[in-house]
């Protein structure tokens, strides 16, 4: 969860390379920050020099770093001790001249640091500071890459380490279930716990595989069997993004700027749809087929089982991913587990997939980061095609990933051009939606229940998991208390709730539920609600209504894309920032 950047190379403002590159990962998620750089010059101590700081980046600035050709940086989201300066990565060892950064968890950090404090100074309650102090013992009698080398693999659990030595000239990383990946560049490397961070400075990179080492020099990066010290022959991928896509590029915030480019990441998926026919045919072979995720997801498999009953007439099961245990004894080598992700590296899923794929299950993905660990596990994958998305709060990945399901879906019955027919409907709804008119008419409802103690967004079929996911966009970025559910449940505990003025969002599209979705909004609002109606047709019992057309089974997308509008507008209103919600990561690689 936490960001990780590192830099060796030709300039000599490494110290501010790597300060920009741990900005353009803040939406990983964390409490505080740090730099650390080996001097060009001598410095009196002759210690690797670090900066740390509590809270976000802000307005801070490195300007006291000195000149630096080497350096590397960490945004520490706090497991293992408090948020506080001694806590805040980079790490010392007791002589000040090596220095690790550390995503994950160190199982039994305590054997190592129970030994160490009899003859090491620690000043923090990481897990992360026994690294320095294990590297530091063992350099005596071996080099730095082997003495970080070594260290690593004492290691339990999920774990990124990067080190640097003061008199070596190198950088080493090594991960294993911790992403890490690196980057080529003319006379200079780079190292990210995220590839959207190396994309100001280069496409070429490698995605570290678990348990490898990389040891990055200024004209070279080589790549190590971690358990073994041997060298490996690697092949790196080139990103397909477009360095812009990690930039604002005018908008004020990220939220807002992916909430717009969904119109070209769904036009773009209609010229691109080669993959959905192999991953239908495997879900007409497969006997038992699952779709897992975490998140928003999940809600997307959620969606993707509906898709696949009512269009297909297929049974599709969906799963929690970080609840897959529990039905793992099904799995076999007739199964077809796909999961869902973003980034591809969130652990939960990871584990799930892994566990699959030793039951001889085959793997598919929807993903959006290619290369990531997810694809590599992957035998059927399909890239969702959304670009670097930097708010925490998915957007533009989640609605990818429903057109390409509705699409999958469609594929297999042979009806592809019905999906597209319905996806291009969905388009233009969003075009019309993200009209300036139609987003102040978001605003003004936004303004009416901004303050709000409790929110819920009740549909059925298709308009459920949609629930769900306006529910979650609203609760994690304004912090409303918001709640998602099918409307049938209502009075089965929820009505209880419902009190003069609590605003509710009734999702009823055009098709077999709106009469149902009616009725549950007639209930609601009998009990003093005020109903928010998202649908094609105005009626009586909404107080106030945002029309989204008939666009069949991508209905679903505007009527999402509706709900991120307002969960954005009422953050903005509340004055919080949308992308960076509080105790959130966008990814998450521990458990």
């Amino acid at each position: 969860m936490c960001g990780i950047f590192g830099y060796i190379g030709k300039r000599t403002n490494a110290a501010q390379i790597v300060f920009e590159g741990i900005k353009t990962l803040e939406y990983r998620g964390y409490d505080s920050w740090g730099v650390g750089v080996v001097p060009i010059h001598t410095n009196a101590a002759n210690k690797i020099i670090v900066h740390k700081e509590i809270g976000k980046i802000g307005n801070a600035t490195i300007d006291d770093m000195p000149l630096s050709s080497l350096a590397f940086g960490h945004t520490r989201w706090a497991t293992h001790g408090g948020v506080t300066i001694e806590n805040t990565h980079p790490h010392l060892d007791c002589t000040g001249e090596t220095a690790i950064i550390h995503n994950g968890i160190i199982e039994n950090y305590d054997i190592f640091k129970n030994k160490l404090k009899k003859t090491h100074a620690f000043k923090s309650e990481t897990d992360s500071e026994v690294a320095a102090h294990m590297i530091e013992d063992a350099l005596p009698t071996m080099s730095f890459d082997e003495a970080v080398r070594t260290t690593f693999t004492k290691f339990n659990g999920s774990n990124a380490i990067i080190a640097i030595n003061k008199k070596e000239r190198q950088i080493i990383a090594i991960r294993n279930g911790s992403p890490l990946v690196v980057g080529f560049g003319d006379k200079e490397q780079f190292v990210a716990s995220d590839a959207a961070g190396l994309l100001p400075h280069t496409k070429k990179v490698y995605f570290l595989e678990d348990n490898e080492m990389a040891i990055l020099t200024d004209t070279e990066i080589k790549i190590f069997n971690a358990l073994t010290g041997k060298e490996k022959t690697i092949t790196p991928t080139t990103l397909t993004w477009n360095v812009t896509a990690s930039t604002l590029n005018g908008f004020t915030t990220f939220m807002e700027k992916e909430i717009h480019e969904q119109i070209p990441v769904l036009q773009d998926l209609l010229t691109q749809m080669q993959h959905h026919q192999q991953l239908s045919i495997a879900i007409t072979q497969a006997r038992g087929t699952y779709l897992i995720g975490c998140g928003s997801a999940y809600y997307a498999c959620l969606a993707g089982s509906f898709f696949f009953s009512s269009i297909a007439k297929r049974h599709v099961n969906n799963c929690v991913a970080s609840e897959f245990s529990y039905q793992e004894d099904f799995i076999n080598n007739k199964s077809l587990v796909i999961g869902l992700s973003q980034s591809g590296e969130t652990m939960d899923l990871i584990d799930a997939v892994k566990r699959a794929k030793q039951k001889k299950g085959t793997i598919g993905s929807i993903v959006n980061v290619e290369g990531s660990t997810l694809w590599r596990i992957s035998d059927i994958k399909i890239p969702s095609g959304a670009g670097p998305e930097m708010a925490v709060a998915s957007t533009k990945d989640l609605t990818a990933k429903l057109a390409h399901l509705m699409l999958v879906a469609y594929a297999a019955i042979d009806k592809t051009n019905q999906g597209r027919e319905s996806l291009t409907k969905a388009i233009s709804e969003l075009k019309r939606l993200l009209e300036p008119e139609n987003i102040s008419h978001t605003h003004s409802i936004a303004t009416m229940i901004k303050h709000a103690g409790h929110l819920f967004v009740v549909g059925r079929g298709l308009s459920y998991p949609a629930a769900l996911e306006i529910a979650m966009k609203i609760k994690e970025i304004s912090y409303i208390h918001a709640e998602g559910l099918a409307a049938g449940e209502l009075k089965h505990g929820t009505i209880a709730l419902i009190e003069k003025g609590t605003p509710c969002i009734v999702l009823a599209p055009d098709d077999e539920t709106y009469g149902a979705n009616i009725a549950a909004a007639m209930e609601l609002k009998a009990r003093g609600a005020m109903i928010i109606g998202i649908s094609s047709k105005q009626h009586e019992v909404f107080n106030e209504y945002i029309e989204v057309k008939n666009c069949k089974e991508a209905t679903i997308i505007p009527a999402i894309v509706v709900g991120q509008l307002l969960a954005l507008a009422i953050t903005k209103q509340k004055g919080f920032d949308p992308d960076k919600p509080r105790n959130l990561a966008k990814s998450v690689t521990v458990k």
